[in-house]
């Protein structure tokens, strides 16, 4: 049981279990049950295949991931060929593990009621608003991601299914009160402990090294010494947000009516529907509709679709672009006006126009310091361009100083002193300017000033134009320069295997009954102190690796304390120690949760070893 006793926040099983039902996870992976493809296949797991569509889909969710969590290095890796395809290969092995689970659970007869279907849906925050389900956005998602009310429900079905499979493995192990108060009681262990300590600077002070030594030690050295790459630097920044000025009320007024179709809300629609299996159900209930029968009693009734029957058909408010091509095609333009059948990819659809709200414009009175800012930035951004290009064009004209750029630009530039890649100054620390200097040809020769950078732009529309005044490249220090360091560096080294040799001879002594070994070296074990596992000091690993000590017989060790000082350890006790209950059972759950875990691990082992595997053409990139 001790031996499971291993860290495992990583583990598959517990991505896998908080990864379940995340939205991301659902609107991105699901669709792999569900979405084929045409072309080669990637896999058949036990005669059932995965598509090149379904890894395809896997294999640039896991890509964008990544370029999401990396950033700019992304970009780097997606360069490498073997990278890419070790991803495609990670993301294949996922849906095969997930294609495999699907199958036991299913061999298991577990299953998922629609009653958890539609609370897992209602539930999903990204199907709320104001904290409350709302059935036209979750439509709208769905609809975009290309599924129909059906099709997500059971995507969603299959992702429950597994989730049931891992929570009924994770919670089948556990501990016993007896392997329990075992653990308790190492965790919670006591030391009672002296020290005695050979201090290292101390014998350092009374070495001594001569030429040879230091010599030696220069020559074997050399890269540690290295001087690293200076650069000193002249630039003129410039940046839009410091060229801003104010917006009369003409350019406010102009910039409305220019762009007053940006302040135009467009007609909104208020649907309700009722969902019909067939098409004689559906008739059936347009008839009664027709006769006076209410509307939403008729839906909540009868509609085979439970989101929407939930709220009497209700729709809610939906603009052009997130009606359903359904709900356009039934043409209705009055409020109350009630369609035919109409034929959809989910059945067949009664709707009714509950309400309309006609397109508006924004008066310019409520827009009006939205465009301010606006007018002031692009007033800033034009000038800011303007000045770029004449100061482009003025660094260029003469590449021997920056007297012209500063004369066109109308700021003098700013000279850094020597810096090198790990003191950047705060004002250059932006990737395009570091790669200019670091990385580009801006050097002249034997450390002379060389060419004017071009233009350079960074992001919040600022942009520099530099020049490298003087250069140093990477060389190494003279001896002169390090010689101190040296020669303290070897009286430290000697120092400590003096103090080790030391502390050995006396800890062989004192193991032998010689206790007056201690004395003979000037030195005391001090006032005896307990130490528990948590405790934050540097013997603490030493302490715990030595064995328990007789009645009256210390157990004696060495160490080393956070100064690298040499530190004799005299074991005089061991007590027990106690834990909280609360700590005893989150300790027994950690247990119980690992060994699941290993059990999880063994499942997927068992489930891919007597599984048939067939790999296909399309795991290789295309």
């Amino acid at each position: 049981m001790m031996d499971n006793l291993r860290a495992a926040s990583n583990h598959v099983v517990l991505k896998i279990i908080l990864g379940l039902i995340i939205l991301s996870f659902v609107l991105t992976g699901v669709g792999n049950y569900l979405i084929g493809g045409n072309g080669d296949y990637a896999a058949k797991v036990n005669g059932q295949e995965i598509s090149r569509a379904q890894l395809d889909r896997a294999f640039n969710n896991e890509r964008s991931r990544q370029q999401q969590m990396l950033g700019e290095q992304f970009s780097q890796l997606a360069g490498n060929a073997g990278y890419m395809q070790q991803m495609r290969q990670q993301a294949l092995s996922q849906l095969v593990d997930e294609m495999l689970l699907d199958q036991y659970a299913k061999e298991l007869n577990l299953a998922i009621s629609d009653e958890q279907i539609k609370q897992a849906i209602f539930n999903q925050p990204a199907f709320q608003t104001n904290g409350k389900f709302d059935n036209a956005k979750y439509l709208s998602l769905i609809n975009n991601m290309g599924f129909s009310a059906d099709q997500y429900a059971e995507a969603l079905r299959k992702q429950l299914t597994t989730q049931q499979l891992i929570a009924a493995i994770a919670g089948t192990d556990f501990m016993l009160n007896g392997e329990t108060e075992a653990l308790a009681a190492l965790v919670s262990q006591q030391r009672v402990v002296r020290q005695a300590t050979l201090n290292v600077d101390a014998l350092a002070a009374k070495q001594q090294v001569n030429d040879d030594e230091i010599n030696a030690y220069y020559a074997q050295h050399k890269n540690s010494f290295l001087a690293p790459e200076q650069f000193r630097v002249s630039y003129i920044k410039l940046d839009a947000a410091s060229m801003q000025e104010a917006a009369s009320e003409a350019d406010i007024q102009s910039w409305y009516e220019q762009h007053k179709a940006e302040y135009v809300q467009p007609q909104r629609n208020r649907y309700s529907v009722i969902q019909a299996k067939s098409e004689a159900e559906a008739n059936a209930m347009l008839a009664q509709l027709k006769q006076g029968a209410d509307f939403a009693t008729l839906a909540k009734e009868k509609s085979a679709d439970p989101i929407s029957a939930r709220k009497g058909g209700d729709m809610g408010w939906l603009e052009p672009s997130t009606t359903p091509d359904e709900l356009k095609e039934a043409n209705l333009t009055s409020k109350g006006q009630l369609s035919g059948v109409v034929k959809s990819s989910v059945g067949f659809l009664i709707v009714r126009l509950d309400d309309i709200q006609p397109e508006q414009v924004k008066p310019l009175a409520e827009v009006h310091d939205a465009i301010a800012d606006k007018v002031k930035q692009e007033k800033a951004l034009d000038a800011y361009y303007k000045l770029q290009q004449k100061v482009s064009d003025a660094a260029s004209n003469d590449n021997e100083s920056l007297a012209s750029a500063e004369q066109a630009a109308g700021v003098k530039a700013v000279e850094t002193d020597w810096f090198g890649r790990d003191n950047v100054p705060e004002a250059l620390n932006f990737k395009p300017v570091l790669d200019a200097i670091f990385n580009g040809n801006l050097q002249g020769e034997n450390g002379t000033p060389g060419s004017n950078s071009d233009m350079i732009t960074v992001d919040g529309d600022r942009a520099f134009i530099l020049r490298v005044n003087e250069h140093k490249p990477e060389a190494i220090k003279a001896l002169d320069e390090v010689k101190t360091q040296i020669v303290a560096t070897l009286k430290h080294d000697k120092a400590e295997k003096q103090a080790k040799a030391q502390a050995e001879k006396i800890l062989a002594d004192l193991k032998a009954g010689k206790q007056d070994a201690l004395t003979a070296a000037g030195l005391t074990f001090g006032e005896a102190k307990t130490f528990t596992r948590s405790d934050r000091d540097a013997i603490v690993q030493s302490l715990f690796a030595l064995p328990q000590p007789q009645a009256g017989k210390p157990v004696y060790g060495t160490s080393e304390d956070m100064q690298g000082n040499i530190v004799l350890l005299a074991l005089d006790e061991v007590k027990a120690g106690s834990l909280p209950e609360a700590q005893k059972k989150a300790m027994a759950q950690g247990v119980a949760q690992n060994n699941a875990q290993l059990v999880f691990d063994a499942l997927l082992s068992n489930l891919r070893k007597d599984a048939k595997i067939k790999y296909g053409a399309a795991v290789q990139m295309q």
